[in-house]
């Protein structure tokens, strides 16, 4: 009984813990020029970083916006994003 605790206990445990790692990594990866997209949904590129402050500009006018480091979902792959805006042209 108290062996199928410990199991399932890692098993539970050790994935949330990589994927604490792998994020923890990727927030503290993010360069200026970067494409990112906020937990909002907002998608931006970084132009400034300040501490745990990240400043992104979004829209064709270029507005920008101030969030914590945390609040950053993900970093957008730049292959990706190039494949996605030649099919638009298109």
């Amino acid at each position: 009984m108290i062996v199928m605790m410990v199991v399932l206990l890692l098993v539970m445990i050790i994935p949330q813990r990589k994927r604490d790692k792998k994020i923890k990594d990727m927030l503290a990866s993010i360069k200026v020029g970067d494409r990112v997209r906020t937990i909002g949904g907002i998608y931006g590129t970084v132009t400034n970083i300040k501490d745990d402050i990240i400043t992104i500009s979004v829209g064709p006018d270029k507005a920008r916006l101030v969030f914590a480091r945390g609040a950053i979902a993900n970093v957008e792959d730049v292959a990706v994003e190039n494949t996605m805006e030649e099919s638009n042209s298109k």
